[in-house]
C-alpha cells in the first residue's frame, strides 16, 4: 500500500493543497526545505485524514532536523 502526503503551500495569493504525492517525494521536499515544521500536512494512514502541522510527526521532524540541523 503506498501512503500519499498532501500539503498546504503558502504563496502570496494564500495558501493552495497540493497532493497528492508519495512518500519518496514527501521526503524529499523534507530534506529541500519546501515542506517545514510550520507546514500544515495530511496523509490518511498517518494523521488519520487530519491537517497537521509537520513538527508534529515525529519521524518527518527527524528527517528535518537531520537534514537541517540548527547552529
Amino acid at each position: 500500500m503506498s501512503v500519499n502526503w498532501y500539503y498546504m503551500k503558502r504563496g502570496w495569493l494564500g495558501s493552495k493543497r497540493v497532493g497528492p504525492i508519495r512518500e519518496p517525494e514527501f521526503l524529499h521536499r523534507i530534506d529541500s526545505g519546501e515542506i517545514r515544521p510550520e507546514t500544515l500536512i495530511r496523509c490518511l494512514s498517518k494523521t488519520r485524514g487530519a491537517w497537521v502541522f509537520m513538527r508534529t510527526i515525529t519521524p518527518a521532524m527527524k528527517r528535518w532536523n537531520e537534514k537541517h540541523p540548527t547552529v
